[in-house]
């Protein structure tokens, strides 16, 4: 599990959960075949999931109810934006990246899955420009983090550098990228590809804390 916890008072973190059912393509509908794995933070959030990846969209879900209201699933999305605390966005992913992009200053964050085909739709910058629209975020104070997911030369095309580069013509000054690629640790990730589509999902999360104010 990996932990990201730099940018106070937002919290994220990528736990890997147990083997998860799916069909063929990475994007439908699974049943977990065990318990999940647990990622304990400072405080408690309700849980927002993008789920339901299409392949043929870049559909980011805004959710800007207190938490007593907002839903729990997003269905057909690639990605989640809120700038209400006591949230927490989550993904699933397993070869494709998500994408954690934070705006300190608003504040508001959004969470984004996204693979070859929704960083050829530009699913991350469409995140970024509803932040924008919606919230009034400023590219220029945003940070974007990459988490773990497949890369060269386990497959064929490198779209983390592509969201990178995206990222940058958009005005984002601060990315990190964990450079990781899931293919080549399986011990400590699940890849879709490396594991013929028999494998489990690591569930990205992304809060504002409720508890702490710029």
């Amino acid at each position: 599990m990996a932990v990201i916890d730099s940018l106070k008072p937002f919290h994220a973190g990528l736990p890997r959960l147990s083997p998860l059912e799916r069909g063929e393509d990475e994007g439908e509908g699974f049943e977990p075949t065990g318990s999940k794995a647990t990622l304990t933070l400072p405080f408690s959030l309700p849980k927002g999931e993008a789920t339901q990846h299409r392949p043929d969209r870049a559909k980011v879900s805004t959710t800007s109810e207190t938490p007593e209201q907002h839903e729990n699933e997003f269905p057909g999305c690639d990605g989640i934006i809120t700038n209400q605390p006591g949230i927490a966005l989550g993904v699933y992913v397993a070869d494709c990246c998500a994408v954690y992009i934070v705006d300190p200053k608003t504040p508001a964050i959004g969470l984004v899955h996204s693979g070859r085909k929704g960083t050829e739709l530009g699913v991350v910058t469409n995140a970024i420009k509803q932040m924008i629209d919606r919230f009034g975020s400023d590219p220029a104070t945003m940070t974007v983090q990459l988490s773990p997911c497949i890369r060269p030369p386990h497959y064929e095309i490198d779209f983390a550098a592509e969201i990178v580069r995206q990222c940058r013509a958009f005005g984002v000054k601060e990315i990190a990228d964990s450079g990781v690629c899931t293919a080549c640790d399986l011990r400590r990730y699940y890849s879709y590809r490396a594991e013929k589509g028999k494998t489990g999902r690591m569930l990205a999360l992304l809060g504002l804390n409720p508890t702490v104010t710029n």
